[in-house]
């Protein structure tokens, strides 16, 4: 112990020394309950964390600067790599502000199709989250519950997109491809099988004793701390803000679903589970009165300046050639000007602010990833926690490395 308090004397996050008479412990970045590639430098009396320093981690993608550099269609693959576990939110969430910078209006078929993948989207992500967090502490068989069906899910949208973790199935103005033939009903039975994984992993949590004992006041984040902090999504509702951007400012037809926001009430490791595993069941609920309405049509666009031509009006037009070419070779540029543009993505607001200057190349692109901020504010959670209950919040934070690097 003193020969590791030693070593770590002259360490110093964010300007603080971290070398004192008790114990200095690095958690992450390589460890397996501490998700990614995080690092946080905690100072222990016995087991309890009196002290914290975090760094963002050492996951280096430079998403903004390769977007810059990119056309606007290019980028597409780059966002499918922020928030890897829910990649089709970040497809959707960044061509929505391409959109909302043209003015483009997306088919009804295209708007629908976007919110039930998103919808499936923040299933498997809070899937992963639920079940990746309770196995952190101890609990092994909800794990299985909660991946073997996000598994399922991962095979749908693997028809749909044709691949199985990123995806690049949006563009700009619509879709790259329609559902495949009985889609929905293979969604069917994947939702029951989502909704009855999600009764058995509430049934074993929500009042065992362990799991009660282990998430219940620790991890606690007030009202105002969530707000100050920047929270948003399950992490800022978990403390009794009753906040979602589909709500509060609707898109893509958001204000005629019929849906719930659950909020918790204490703002602990509890609460950020159970509004998680409510929002599964809310974003079902969603999913089936897309089902319900789908409408027939395009899926993209009409709009010239970012739609392809079809093949026979390319072949047999010189307005459909050069339209082609002019696409093709000098991309899509949208008129000077900026935007941001914001989703409720599944850890909270995504947001991408854009400038044009009406090139091809994006002038400048800025992402306000959710997750940043869950982790900007852990060092000051943890603090006064058992080492533990460290584990434990990080799990109930959700925090995706790919999209919080900078």
């Amino acid at each position: 112990m003193t020969a590791l308090a030693n070593n770590l004397k002259e360490d110093v996050i964010e300007g603080r020394d971290m070398g004192a008479k008790e114990m200095v412990l690095n958690l992450g970045p390589s460890h397996p309950a501490f998700h990614g590639a995080l690092r946080t430098q905690v100072k222990l009396d016995g087991e309890t964390i009196v002290d914290a320093a975090s760094e963002i981690g050492y996951l280096h993608r430079c998403f903004e600067k390769h977007s810059e550099n990119s056309t606007y269609q290019q980028v597409i693959p780059y966002t499918d790599r922020l928030n890897y576990v829910s990649a089709l939110m970040n497809n959707v969430g960044y061509c929505k502000a391409v959109e909302d910078l043209m003015d483009i209006h997306l088919p009804e078929r295209a708007i629908v199709i976007r919110v039930l993948i998103c919808e499936l989207s923040r299933i498997i992500d809070h899937l992963v989250c639920v079940g990746t967090n309770i196995v952190d502490i101890g609990a092994l068989t909800n794990f299985w519950y909660t991946f073997n069906v996000r598994e399922k899910v991962y095979t749908l949208l693997e028809k749909i997109t044709g691949a199985r973790l990123t995806y690049s199935y949006t563009r700009i103005g619509g879709l790259s491809r329609d559902l495949y033939s009985g889609f929905l009903n293979d969604l069917k039975v994947v939702l029951g099988e989502v909704r009855e994984a999600v009764g058995e992993v509430t049934k074993l949590v929500a009042n065992n004793r362990i799991f009660v004992d282990r998430t219940r006041d620790v991890g606690i984040v007030s009202k105002e701390d969530a707000i100050a902090w920047g929270f948003t999504g399950p992490c800022l509702r978990a403390s009794g803000v009753e906040h979602d951007i589909r709500k509060l400012e609707p898109y893509y037809q958001y204000e005629t679903y019929d849906f719930d926001i659950p909020v918790g009430e204490n703002g602990d490791t509890y609460d950020r589970i159970m509004v998680r595993l409510e929002e599964i069941n809310q974003s079902m609920r969603i999913i089936e009165q897309c089902m319900a309405r789908m409408p027939k049509g395009a899926i993209m666009t009409t709009d010239r300046r970012v739609r392809l031509p079809e093949k026979q009006e390319v072949y047999n037009s010189i307005e459909g050639l050069m339209n082609h070419f002019k696409i093709v070779m000098h991309g899509i540029c949208p008129p000077e000007g900026e935007v941001y543009s914001r989703t409720e993505a599944a850890n909270g607001e995504l947001g991408f602010y854009l400038i044009s200057d009406g090139s091809m190349n994006p002038y400048r692109i800025k992402v306000r990833p959710p997750c940043f901020y869950m982790f900007a504010a852990y060092e000051e959670v943890i603090k006064g926690e058992m080492l533990a209950d460290a584990i434990a919040i990080l799990g109930s934070f959700n925090v995706v490395v790919g999209e919080s690097d900078r």
